[in-house]
């Protein structure tokens, strides 16, 4: 659970309980990323905690992800255990830097917590891919004497 209060000192205590030892802060669950190349795309999976502290420090980690990529990032956040309005703003100043760049950012995977947050506020579509997958192209063969093979794209007719 996320400590609201992350100034205020833990009521654990170190070693065994009642022993009198020192009271020591928990440190909290920081956001993590890891990156991974799959084409021209990077893809960044984020766990922890994104909130106030750990947001500066991976906005920057994500803008120099951006900045290596081609095409944008595709973002997996669901092993994300807390997201307020701070890591909120870290995902829209990201968005924000990819599309000045020409680039997208994309959640492709999320929890129910993040999908929550970007329904309340209405910004899921802003982290949605901006057009479908490559679909294949489909062959069809008509029947008819004069007609000819025709290749389909989907999307046209």
């Amino acid at each position: 659970m996320h400590d609201p209060y992350p100034q205020a000192p833990s009521l654990r205590r170190q070693g065994r309980a009642g022993d009198g030892g020192p009271v020591k802060r928990q440190s909290p669950n920081r956001a993590a990323a890891s990156y991974s190349t799959q084409g021209d795309r990077i893809r960044v999976t984020v766990r922890g905690e994104l909130d106030f502290r750990s947001g500066d420090r991976l906005r920057d980690d994500l803008c120099a992800a951006l900045a290596g990529s081609t095409r944008g990032l595709d973002l997996d956040l669901g092993g994300l255990d807390f997201c307020d309005c701070s890591g909120l703003n870290v995902l829209l100043d990201l968005r924000r830097v990819a599309l000045d760049q020409k680039k997208t950012v994309v959640i492709r995977t999320s929890n129910p917590m993040i999908d929550r947050l970007l329904t309340l506020l209405g910004a899921q579509g802003l982290f949605a891919s901006p057009r479908p997958e490559r679909a294949e192209r489909v062959t069809v063969r008509l029947r008819s004497p004069k007609a000819s093979t025709r290749v389909l794209t989907p999307g046209r007719t």
